[in-house]
């Protein structure tokens, strides 16, 4: 990404951080006053979320880095790590609302919450999703996996209240198994989502690539008028920027400026085709 957009998904986690915030603060305040353990829950979860986006905050921040001596192709990669940590977070909060929800099987509450709670925690979920489908769509939009994965957090946030909407309703009339029921999937489906983005995370970070998408860079270079043979194709991702490395083979009689013409017409349709901006071809003469 370019620094523009760097700057678009740095707006992203802010305003996942200040959702977080706000929300955890209401929740925490109406929850007391509202006699729910659910909301409260909800809240507290909200807090740990803040850590989560401040996480991808700095890894943009990072990201936007030149590069140096140590860091020769730049800082992009502390985008992965930051949906690392992200995935980390998501998958620490599911397993405490799976913990949570057995809990209230062999410890049920005795205690009805009022149901002011559960319209707050209707507003949570409805707000966090408004939240998902500005981030996820930003992300998508300037292919950002540190905001994708903030934005699959936000989402499970929204699957989180809506859980403890259904609880907190249940117990308001009576049906005190559905908080625990509710309480299980969406733990469930909020760890299921981390391991995807932790994943996808790290086979970034073990330079893995996906074998159709390569096949279709080899097409292309294969493809480019001038080159007789593709060898020893390699490519990688460096946070969301792919590095291909090729070697092609040419007629030998060519001259050094004839076969360096077209290395650089596959590196621009690398670039045009493939949006790859950083690519390392390698010239050979094919001898008959």
């Amino acid at each position: 990404m370019n620094n523009s957009q760097y700057k678009k998904a740095e707006r992203g986690a802010w305003l996942s951080i200040s959702a977080y915030i706000i929300l955890s603060g209401v929740k925490i305040f109406v929850s007391y006053i509202g006699n729910s353990e659910a909301l409260r829950a909800d809240g507290l979860n909200n807090l740990t979320d803040i850590i989560a986006s401040v996480a991808v905050l700095i890894g943009l921040k990072i990201s936007q880095k030149p590069p140096d001596e140590n860091h020769r192709y730049g800082h992009s990669r502390a985008e992965t790590i930051a949906s690392l940590v992200a995935a980390f977070i998501m998958i620490s909060v599911g397993i405490q609302v799976i913990i949570g929800s057995v809990q209230s099987v062999l410890n049920p509450s005795e205690t009805s919450p009022s149901i002011i709670t559960a319209f707050v925690a209707l507003f949570s979920a409805l707000f966090m999703y408004g939240v998902y489908l500005f981030n996820v769509k930003l992300a998508r939009k300037i292919n950002s996996k540190s905001l994708y994965s903030a934005a699959q957090d936000n989402r499970s946030d929204a699957l989180v209240s809506i859980g403890a909407m259904i609880g907190i309703i249940g117990a308001y009339f009576g049906i005190g198994w559905l908080d625990p029921l509710a309480a299980f999937i969406v733990g469930f489906m909020i760890c299921k989502t981390a391991w995807g983005i932790f994943r996808d995370a790290a086979l970034d970070l073990t330079d893995a690539f996906e074998v159709e998408k390569l096949k279709d860079i080899e097409e292309t270079i294969r493809s480019t008028p001038g080159v007789k043979l593709v060898k020893d194709i390699k490519a990688r991702l460096h946070g969301n920027q792919p590095i291909v490395d090729a070697t092609i083979f040419v007629e030998p009689t060519l001259t050094v400026i004839e076969g360096h013409q077209i290395a650089e017409h596959v590196e621009e349709r690398l670039s045009e085709t493939h949006q790859i901006n950083h690519s390392h071809i390698h010239i050979e003469p094919q001898l008959h």
